[in-house]
């Protein structure tokens, strides 16, 4: 009789084990009611003001069903219920979560889940994909230059400025100059360098003073405020003449200071021309007392001197 029990036993674990492996088997092949195509967004600030002001929840449905979608916070409780039993067809479908609690408040930085709910299929699945919540605003901390005046004419000398920043948070770099953009830096870090050719609005700027403004804008889309941005300034010079006005001796010998950091440059005055290099160039003036004009270039630009012979 003990046999009997004993082998009765054996046989009834042996069939419920069995039916336990074919019911997994089909689960295994049961497809997931979410295709593939299902996604949120990474990142979003709901205080930014532009693009990423919401968070975007794509779900794509292999068959049609009443959906309920609720945001969750880092420990899997509800914050947000978007849609409550709402038809959504097959394949693609929309929700958008603005960042705020079921009660109206702001929800807190930090991290968050998307929940569907099936009705028709009895199955909630939660999205492993995570929701960044982020609202700080990245901050200019420290920008320093490696010149405060550079000649951007393309000879290999100074031809730009480097400015070294770090910032409180990863984040894109900005420059602006009279309030444009001019430049966006591809790097999405804390620190690190950008160099800019006097460059704005894809033209090649004149010589003379300018103030730059720095600022950041995070993956989220917070920008570092007006107020806030560090501001620099920097000279954009080429070939200068020390004076505009010289008096010279008729048939004399005349100097005058060139500022440029070019190894050399072209002068002319009335039929005389030649080259030059250093900060001093000597000229002979004409026989003939009157007006002339001295012209000094580099790569172009030029700078001009009213030279009196008497």
């Amino acid at each position: 009789m003990q046999r009997l029990l004993t082998t009765t036993i054996l046989v009834g674990l042996l069939v419920a084990t069995a039916a336990a492996f074919a019911v997994t088997e089909r689960l295994k092949l049961t497809k997931s009611p979410l295709m593939p195509g299902t996604k949120v967004s990474k990142v979003f600030s709901p205080t930014c003001s532009c693009a990423r002001v919401r968070a975007n929840i794509r779900i794509k449905l292999r068959r049609a069903d009443a959906l309920t979608v609720t945001v969750l916070d880092a420990r899997r409780q509800p914050v947000r219920t978007l849609v409550e039993g709402v038809g959504a067809r097959r394949g693609l479908n929309y929700f958008h979560w603005d960042g705020r609690t079921d009660g109206g408040a702001l929800a807190p930085d930090g991290t968050f889940y998307a929940e569907v709910h099936l009705a028709n299929q009895h199955q909630t699945i939660v999205l492993p994909n995570r929701i960044a919540l982020d609202t700080t605003k990245p901050l200019v901390k420290d920008v320093t230059l490696n010149r405060d005046e550079f000649s951007p004419d393309e000879d290999g000398q100074a031809d730009f400025v480097r400015l070294k920043y770090d910032l409180s948070k990863p984040a894109h770099l900005l420059l602006y100059l009279d309030g444009r953009r001019i430049l966006l830096t591809h790097v999405h870090q804390a620190s690190g360098s950008v160099s800019w050719k006097g460059v704005a609005n894809g033209a090649a700027l004149p010589a003379g003073t300018y103030t730059l403004e720095v600022g950041a804008r995070d993956l989220a889309g917070n920008s570092t405020p007006v107020q806030d941005r560090w501001r620099v300034h920097v000279q954009v010079r080429f070939i200068r003449l020390a004076s505009h006005r010289i008096v010279a001796s008729a048939g004399r010998r005349f100097v005058v200071g060139v500022s440029t950091d070019a190894p050399r440059y072209s002068w002319r005055l009335g039929r005389q021309h030649g080259f030059a290099s250093g900060p001093v160039l000597r000229v002979r003036a004409s026989d003939r007392r009157g007006r002339y004009t001295l012209t000094v270039t580099e790569r172009g630009h030029s700078e001009r001197a009213a030279v009196i012979v008497r």
